[in-house]
This record gives structure tokens, sequence and C-alpha cells, in this order.
């Protein structure tokens, strides 16, 4: 099975194509490419989020990735990994640590909380990111068999030659009435033929297909063999759906959230279409968010919340009907009062950039919106802050912003450093101390203590 590893923006042509040495532009089997269009054609017609669009470099056609990352596999087994370019320019290293941070990363979604970080890092520095998924599911697997697969009694109805728990009368007339020798019986089994094992088998045998790493599939094949008397789950959305947690279950929790996402293909975007090519790819400003959410809840003073996706204003009213919810990304309340408002974007910036034209690079839309956030959340008074990833280009805060007609509220722009996983904070920034209190940020020496 054959890949390539490219990162965000990159783009796709197809390798019948004279392609010179140009950055960011890799070649894929024609095959491959012809696939590719048909997904940007298929997600436009059907409003599809655009994770991968059609553009030109150098006067040719190719296929762009945009800022979804994670693993896109094509009908033929090839595969495309895609990583955060942001992450890697910061890190200043190669596939691996960006590998290795979006994993990271990941573990802040709430369907990923399972990874095991360390295991999942020592992978990540050697095989792609679907191989260090797998073998995350397969190590907790492994863990499930060692404490012992758990069974459960199930009834079973069936013609015996024995009597065996409770005699059926109606179907044992039916059909033995010239068979005195067997017996249409009721009774209950202790077995492991349960759903919750029956969906690891069949996770097992999709893996078997996935995975090109040989020692990801020996571990399978060993695992495989002790499911081997428990059939593989016919209809696993029916099996999930009666999965029971019971006591003595907890060993079962990592790998039954992996199985999931492997027969369901569960994460953000799934490839479909009429050849199912399994894809995991993740919108980097969703993941962003929830990296910075998990982040900066740990980091805040006591009695300080951090609320994510507040959804309690609108933007206008109209015939009694409040229309157009305001979501910011993140919200800080005190004593149920909404003090600070948050906004993440993944976007890089440049610090120097400081004049009317490129203005850093920001969006004038995203200042708009922060606009209306503080003047429905916080009254009009107040701060509101948009949070960009830390790069060399943009390592402090960014001049305060102000409103000329919304007279005390202001606006920052702060980087947030993935490596440390802090935001840096201006020193005369009202909202400061709300981020100190006991929290590491201003321990002597800390990079990203309060600047001025």
């Amino acid at each position: 099975m054959s890949g390539i590893t490219i990162y965000e923006y990159d783009a796709l042509i197809a390798t019948t194509r004279a392609v010179a040495d140009v950055e960011g532009l890799h070649p894929v089997p024609e095959k491959v490419y012809g696939w590719l269009e048909e997904q940007c054609l298929r997600a436009s017609e059907d409003g599809e989020a655009a994770w991968l669009r059609l553009a030109q470099r150098r006067g040719r056609r190719v296929a762009q990735v945009t800022s979804f990352v994670g693993v896109l596999r094509a009908p033929d087994g090839f595969q495309i990994e895609v990583l955060p370019k942001v992450g890697k320019k910061m890190i200043g290293g190669g596939a691996a640590e960006a590998r290795q941070l979006l994993i990271e990363m990941l573990r802040c979604l709430p369907g990923f909380r399972h990874i095991q970080t360390d295991s999942a890092k020592i992978s990540a520095a050697g095989m792609p990111l679907l191989e260090v998924f797998i073998a995350e599911f397969l190590r907790a697997v492994e863990r499930v068999v060692k404490r012992g697969l758990r069974s459960d009694y199930a009834t079973r109805q069936d013609n015996f030659f024995t009597l065996r728990g409770k005699l059926l009368m109606g179907p044992h007339l039916r059909q033995n009435r010239y068979r005195a020798d067997r017996f249409f019986t009721e009774h209950d089994e202790f077995e492991a033929d349960r759903p919750e094992n029956r969906l690891l088998h069949s996770a097992l045998r999709r893996v078997l297909l996935l995975t090109a790493s040989q020692a990801n599939q020996q571990l399978a094949r060993e695992l495989q063999f002790v499911f081997a008397d428990i059939p593989a789950s016919p209809h696993p959305k029916i099996d999930f759906q009666r999965v029971r947690m019971d006591r003595g279950m907890e060993s079962y929790a990592e790998a039954l959230a992996w199985a999931r996402l492997i027969l369901d293909q569960e994460s953000p975007l799934t490839g479909a279409g009429e050849h199912h090519a399994p894809s995991l790819l993740f919108p980097m400003e969703a993941v962003f968010e929830a990296f910075v959410a998990q982040h900066l809840a740990k980091q805040l003073a006591r009695p300080l919340i951090l609320k994510t996706q507040a959804r309690s204003h609108h933007l206008v009213r109209h015939l009694a009907q409040s229309w157009f919810r305001l979501k910011p990304d993140l919200l800080i309340r005190d004593a149920g009062r909404d003090v600070l408002v948050l906004d993440t974007k993944w976007k890089l910036l440049d610090g120097l950039k400081a004049n009317g034209t490129d203005k850093y690079g920001l969006s004038q839309s995203d200042f708009h919106q922060l606009q209306a956030y503080g003047q429905s959340y916080l009254g009009g008074q107040g701060d509101v802050v948009l949070i960009y990833p830390r790069t060399a280009a943009f390592n402090k805060p960014l001049p305060v912003f102000e409103f000329p007609k919304v007279e005390g509220l202001r606006l920052w722009v702060l980087p947030f450093c993935l490596k440390s996983r802090r935001l840096c904070l201006p020193h005369d920034a009202p909202f400061a101390d709300a981020f100190r209190g006991t929290n590491p940020l201003t321990a002597a020496g800390s990079e990203f203590s309060a600047v001025g």
C-alpha cells in the first residue's frame, strides 16, 4: 500500500503531467487524482465542507487540500496524510513532529480523549497517522484480552436431543410430533458472544484490510485468533446500541471507542461516493478551538469558568422572534456574569505587517463578528479577544484595537503557543489577572508570563 504525506493547502497533481520542482505540489497516481477531482465535484454539488478544491498551479489543474488534516484513503488503498502546516512551522520540525503535535491536539476533541499520548508519540515518530490510530486500537484490544473477554448470559431457542431449560410446548408440538428424540427448548448460556466482543472482532477484521504495517498486521492476527469463536458483528450500528458498560467492563471503554471510529469512520468528515473510501479528516479550526479551550480552562483563576459555544444571544429581533444566534467560541463567566469573550482563528498572522494594506493578515469580518459579540454579551463594555496560533512572525500580542463608535469596548489579538499550551498576555490588559492566580503563567522565567 503506497501513500504520501503533505501539509495543509498543499496541492496534488496527476503524475502523467509534467511537474516542476514546486514547493507544496505533489504528484499522485492518475487514478487517484481522478478520484480526488470526483470528490471535489461531489462536495460542491452536495454543499459539503470544502476540504478539497480544484485550483491551478503553473497553468495546470490541481486538487488542493484546505485546512482539514488527517488521513484520506483512495479506493485503491493509496493513502494521503495531511498534517498541520502551521504546526510544522512553529515547532521547526518535520512530519514526525507535526504528527505528534496533531495527535496531542486531537486528544482535546470529545471523541479522541482515549488516545494514549505517550505510546502515540512513539508510534508517530515512525509511521503515518492512520497506522498510529490502528496501533492505539490494537493496544487497547490487547489490554482487554489480557484481562479476559467478558461473557454474558444469552437466551437460546433450538431443537435439541436433550431437555435443557424450559420446554416450549407450542414449537415442540409443531416440530416434534413424530420426533420423540427431540425437545424444542429455551435456555440461557454463559458465553462470550455479546455485542462488545462482536464489535471488537469486526474492527480487527477491518484493521487487517487497512493497515500496511507488518507489526500491526501481526498483532491484529494474534488478537483475531482470540476472537475466533465469536462471530463478527453483522450490524455494528445495532450492536453499538446494545453495548452495556456493566461492572467489570471498564477495560472495554477505550477499545470500543476506537472500534466506533474504525467501523463508522466517525470523524467530522468521511469519504463517500460510489467507492466508499474511509477517511479521517478534521477541520483545524475545530481542533484548534478544542485545544485552546481545554488548556485555558485549566489556567483560569478561580472562581472564573470557561464556557464553550455560548448561545444565549441573537443579533436582531424581528416580529417578536430572535434571529441570527451569536455563538462565540469561548466565554469566560464570573458568578453567572459574562466578563470576557474569546474567539479562536486557525490562521497565520505577521506582526511586521503593521500597515493599512496588509493589516497583519487580519480579516475585517472577524472584527465585525467580535464587535457583535462584545455588544451582545458584554453590553458594549469590556474586552473581546481574537486568538491565533503563535509563530515566529507573530510571537507577541498586537497593540489593542478600539472601536471609535463603541466607547469602552476593546479588542485584543493574542498568540497561543501550541508547544507550551499557553496564551501570551499583554501586561496592560485588564483581564490579565484572570489567567494568573495560582496557574503557571506567572512562574518565574516562563515564556508566557504577561509581557509589556
